[in-house]
């Protein structure tokens, strides 16, 4: 919705992106029982961090802007890096390397659901979705899987 709003530039932008990042502290609260508040608190906000470049990635290809564009994608691959450091860190049943994998995926498909809607070419656009998605249930899988074998023994 958030790709949508700020391509488009809808009414209803701030409220969208407010009900998006409200996920990365949706996400961190899940952490806290296994890990408590410290780490849940730091996943949120690196996963913040991401809805927040990814954001503006958009917005700086809307403008044209090719060497923001350019720069912010650094920041969300360097973004991802660290997602799949911390997660690796806190559980050793997370691969770094797999999970980084994941995350670039998902940032690039996201990338390109964003180019598409700017081309108004939404059959595309829907099907990369359809990718995203597939893609980030693999990864809540990854992290659900890697805690049930950290504290079910």
């Amino acid at each position: 919705m958030t790709i949508n709003s700020i391509a488009f530039s809808l009414p209803d932008v701030d409220a969208v992106t407010a009900r998006l990042l409200q996920n990365a502290t949706d996400m961190g609260n899940l952490l806290e029982p296994f890990y408590g508040n410290r780490i849940a608190v730091k996943f949120s906000n690196l996963i913040r961090e991401h809805l927040v470049i990814t954001a503006k990635l958009v917005e700086a290809a809307k403008a044209g802007n090719q060497k923001a564009v350019a720069a912010l994608k650094r920041r969300g691959f360097a973004n991802g890096e660290e997602n799949a450091e911390f997660l690796s860190r806190i559980n050793r049943f997370i691969s770094r390397n797999e999970f980084e994998e994941m995350f670039f995926e998902h940032l690039e498909l996201t990338i390109k659901e964003a180019v598409f809607i700017l081309q108004n070419n939404f059959k595309s656009s829907i099907a990369v979705f359809d990718k995203i998605e597939v893609e980030a249930l693999q990864m809540a899988d990854t992290i659900t899987n890697a805690i049930v074998k950290q504290f079910l023994r």
